[in-house]
């Protein structure tokens, strides 16, 4: 039997040389810069990526990194070019062409097209409020060539830049014709945007964290950003959002200099990190929202419109502010459906909401013949300014005389069973609330809280056909005056058929160190155009 022999001189020189080699390479990596990343606790944690079939704001905000838009809103709320370079309009005022810039690559290399922007705006149309209505006056959509479309409409209207341009819940995002063509029923199964960020698929966990980084082939526009428009300049390689239920989780790992950014402070923490010499707070106005309480019309005691009215009579904002907010210099109460102080602001109907009557509305639900079925309440514990909610106006209905049920749960669990249109013995609800983005108000005729087509509308599913009418008016009116005055006449409507309850507003007060920079103001949170210095 051969035995092995060994070069003892030779093994060692090898070892040597490993071990050179280990200790160089180790070196390097000490020497070599490692990727600058922003830490980011937003509102609520990322478990969709489809920002067309989900209205919840943080796959608006998921959207806002991954892709980009044809058009967008400065920060004037002026229509903007963005992915396109230009657009003209015909002298009747019905056809509008758009030309795409040089330079726009989805993620995968391959050049953005006149017809992936084409089957984008299709799709999303099918599902977004005012792209429904611009759709029911589209007579024509076609590709000219690899960069040009045309938008032709049977009457002249402006309806097509007021719809591609809004910042809602269901933003228009550019996708490749092939996941664009995902039917709107069902999720898409690829990320491929052409934002100025790329989604890391390997590191993305459901409810845990979602990583992005630069897009080096992402081609700025020239101007300075303004709003949602201009150039989006990534100044860091990688942005990571990670989930913390717990605020107080997050102001620790912020003051310990573990994260970078909070997008959204709960009031009573914020004297934690107001004398904190490393930590700013920043008010977002713009990225505010209107809270904003749904009731199911399908599912009894709210198929009743006087028990709706009840309930819509027993609610008072300012206590519901109180507990979400806390600081009056962040929330606003008001009768406005579409917005305190906003161009469509009105207070018809004020004397009915905003500040509530236990007294009257228990008056109101008697002469309802209220029988005392169970209002059951979604109640997301997980969202700290949706989790303070619900407690509140369910103790209002309690002292109006309904029985009241609250259901605690996630967020996400909210999103699935508020689709639910079967009794609440089977999984159903009858009130859920949320907030919705201020940019989402911004035109009347889309805003999905105050459209009343029955199985089309949003959850809870009001049908009153004669808003419906309103809207498709609103969409074909031009004139502000005109679009103000069918504005009021809808919030008349929406509140006497308590399409929605309105809960007043609040400000986004996010935290961040301050070796980050300030991120541009915008109706979203965005990452672009933020530096980061070490400390």
């Amino acid at each position: 039997m051969l035995r092995p022999t060994f070069n003892i001189r030779r093994t060692a020189c090898a070892v040597t040389a490993t071990l050179t080699l280990s200790l160089s390479s180790a070196a390097i990596a000490q020497t070599q810069p490692q990727p600058q990343t922003i830490n980011v606790v937003m509102q609520a944690s990322l478990r969709s990526l489809d920002p067309v079939i989900s209205t919840a704001e943080i796959v608006r905000d998921y959207g806002y990194m991954v892709y980009d838009t044809l058009l967008a809103r400065d920060a004037k709320d002026q229509v903007q070019p963005q992915m396109a370079e230009k657009w003209s309009v015909s002298p009747d005022g019905k056809t509008y062409t758009f030309t795409l810039r040089d330079g726009l690559k989805w993620h995968d290399g391959a050049p953005v097209t006149a017809d992936d922007c084409v089957a984008s705006i299709q799709r999303w149309a099918a599902l977004d409020k005012l792209g429904q209505l611009m759709n029911s006056l589209l007579a024509d959509m076609k590709t000219v060539d690899a960069k040009t479309f045309t938008m032709t409409f049977r009457e002249p209207t402006n309806i097509v830049l007021r719809a591609l341009s809004r910042s809602s819940n269901v933003a228009l995002f550019m996708m490749p014709k092939r996941v664009a063509q995902t039917p709107p029923t069902q999720p898409i199964k690829e990320t491929i945007g052409s934002g100025p960020f790329r989604f890391v698929n390997a590191e993305y966990r459901p409810g845990v964290q979602a990583v992005f980084e630069k897009f080096k082939d992402y081609v700025p526009r020239r101007e300075p950003p303004s709003g949602l428009a201009g150039g989006k300049v990534v100044k860091v390689d990688r942005v990571k959002w990670i989930t913390m239920p717990d605020p107080m989780t997050a102001v620790n790992a912020l003051m310990n200099n573990e994260i970078d950014f909070v997008e959204d402070l709960p009031e009573d923490l914020m004297p934690m990190v107001e004398g904190s010499p490393n930590v700013t707070l920043i008010e977002y106005r713009e990225q505010g929202a209107q809270n904003v309480l749904r009731l199911n019309f399908t599912q009894p005691p709210f198929n009743n419109k006087l028990i709706r009215q009840a309930a819509l009579r027993a609610i008072d904002q300012k206590d519901v502010l109180q507990a979400q907010v806390g600081n009056p210099k962040y929330y606003r109460t008001c009768a406005a459906l579409f917005g305190c102080g906003s161009l469509y602001a009105s207070d018809v109907d004020s004397d009915k909401f905003v500040k509530g009557d236990p007294v009257k509305a228990a008056a109101m639900l008697k002469a309802a013949k209220y029988d005392g079925t169970p209002v059951v309440i979604l109640h997301p514990t997980d969202v700290p300014a949706l989790a303070a909610m619900p407690p509140v106006y369910a103790q209002a209905l309690r002292k109006a005389g309904f029985v009241v049920q609250l259901q605690t749960m996630d967020w996400q669990t909210v999103n699935v069973r508020r689709t639910s249109k079967e009794p609440v013995s089977k999984g159903g609800w009858n009130m859920f609330s949320t907030r919705v983005s201020l940019s989402t108000l911004t035109d009347p005729a889309g805003t999905p809280t105050a459209a009343a087509n029955g199985a089309g509308a949003w959850f809870g599913w009001p049908d009153v056909p004669a808003i419906e009418a309103l809207r498709l008016k609103m969409a074909r009116t031009l004139d502000l005056a005109g679009q103000q005055k069918i504005a009021a006449q809808i919030q008349h409507l929406a509140i006497d058929e308590v399409v929605s309850i309105p809960l007043g507003e609040r400000s986004v007060v996010s935290a961040k160190r301050k070796n980050i920079s300030d991120p541009v103001p915008a109706a979203v949170p965005v990452f672009w155009n933020m530096a980061k210095t070490e400390k």
